[in-house]
């Protein structure tokens, strides 16, 4: 069962661009002062889609929860973003720890922005990582439009994500990075989703990070953000804090 588990990951991983298989390593202990990190899916993402990316940050000692976004993400944003302060609060009870660190897939970094800049959140997180967040929109939430199926087939996260949207203005009025949260937006060129993909940056401070401009020949997608051994690193230095590095050769 194992092994079969184990072809599936790599297929994904091929399928999504990282074209190679993990392999396992000794897991290597995460600082004892280390926050429990929540990781948030995106837009019709179920919850277990995040289970690669959790499973390498409790390989390497991280106390790590998932969460998929109520409705799969289909509606307000800013009404999803409650569901991540109600969790933020659990596991702070849970676990007894102060603060939480914050990774958002795709339309899951919007709902823990908005957490942060509209719900109080920046004192109970440490640090904010998205994984190709269309932080300014993206062109391809219009997608039903062109293809004369109405604007984004009536999803309103996908209308709050089109580019120049009414949602996408309030939020990103004023700083983009409130509080002393550490702010890491983690994107790839090849993002088949956001579009343009430099929309996933942020202002104001945040670490920008452009896998390509790490890894230049490290081709993956929209989806590969949260399966790809290199994408990994880069989200795991951020998470502790210190230089944001990776291995290039990862699997």
């Amino acid at each position: 069962m194992r092994q079969r588990l184990l072809a599936f990951v790599v297929a994904v991983g091929v399928v999504t661009g990282t074209g190679v298989a993990q392999v396992a390593t000794a897991p290597v202990a995460a600082p004892a002062t280390q926050n429990p990190v929540l990781i948030v899916a995106g837009t019709f993402s179920p919850e277990f889609a995040l289970e690669p990316l959790a499973a390498r940050l409790r390989h390497d000692g991280f106390t790590v929860y998932t969460m998929a976004l109520p409705g799969l993400g289909t509606g307000d944003i800013a009404q999803s973003a409650q569901a991540v302060a109600t969790e933020v609060d659990a596991i702070r009870t849970e676990t007894g720890a102060a603060k939480v660190d914050l990774i958002g897939h795709s339309q899951g970094g919007l709902e823990n922005r908005y957490y942060l800049k509209f719900l109080g959140g920046t004192s109970k997180v440490g640090a904010y990582v998205s994984l190709g967040t269309p932080q300014y929109g993206t062109y391809a939430a219009n997608l039903g439009t062109f293809l004369g199926f109405g604007n984004c087939l009536t999803v309103v996260a996908c209308v709050q994500m089109s580019t120049g949207s009414s949602f996408l203005a309030a939020l990103n009025a004023g700083d983009d990075t409130p509080g002393s949260v550490r702010y890491y937006s983690i994107y790839t060129v090849f993002d088949e989703l956001v579009q343009p993909w430099a929309n996933a940056k942020l202002q104001d401070g945040a670490k920008n990070i452009k896998l390509q401009s790490y890894c230049p020949f490290r081709i993956v997608g929209h989806l590969g953000l949260i399966l790809d051994g290199s994408v990994y690193g880069l989200v795991k230095t951020s998470l502790q804090g210190g230089t944001v590095r990776t291995n290039c050769f990862a699997l």
